[in-house]
């Protein structure tokens, strides 16, 4: 039986991605993101069977919020044991996107997905770091005040994650408005 690695998420349009293309340099040893990689997540599902992949399609289909702006502004990074193992760029955490990312958490455990037990943090992640990055601070000083133009999130997307020896592939499998 196959199985699907699962994420929900809102892409940018092309002129923000290009914007946040246009920061990707000036960092030794990151593994920057390709265009067709950036989102902003809203839900990690994971591993799933063709089932439980067809339930969370239909209830995905179901979900029903008004469109509203999504907004960038600034950038941060995640570590883990001190260091620094992404970069990324800061989503504003607006009433409407929290409240948008709830409906599709509610969603994915109506499917049967367990909950999710991390804090949500809007981002897109730009880079991944390894032990061989250099260290993150003047990146993060030089595009402190990176702010992309606002777009109108008007659907969600299904995406599929194949991890290969250079990194996750992404595929959008359905768009949901």
């Amino acid at each position: 039986m196959s199985r699907h690695r699962l994420f929900v998420a809102l892409r940018p349009p092309e002129d923000v991605a290009d914007t946040l293309l246009d920061t990707m340099e000036g960092l030794p040893g990151a593994r920057w993101q390709d265009a067709d990689n950036l989102h902003l997540t809203l839900r990690f599902i994971g591993e799933v069977d063709r089932a439980q992949f067809e339930d969370i399609c239909t209830v995905l289909s179901r979900l029903h919020f008004d469109p509203f702006e999504v907004r960038l502004a600034g950038v941060g990074h995640f570590e883990r044991k001190g260091r620094a193992r992404a970069i990324w760029a800061r989503g504003e955490a607006s009433l409407d996107l929290l409240a948008l990312q709830e409906r599709v958490e509610r969603a994915c455990r109506r499917a049967g997905c367990p909950p999710e037990t991390r804090k949500f943090v809007p981002h897109v992640t730009l880079a991944r770091l390894n032990s061989g990055s250099a260290p993150v601070g003047p990146w993060l000083a030089a595009h402190g005040d990176l702010a992309p133009r606002t777009w109108r999130a008007d659907h969600v997307s299904l995406f599929e994650s194949d991890l290969t020896p250079n990194g996750a592939v992404y595929e959008e499998l359905h768009k949901f408005p």
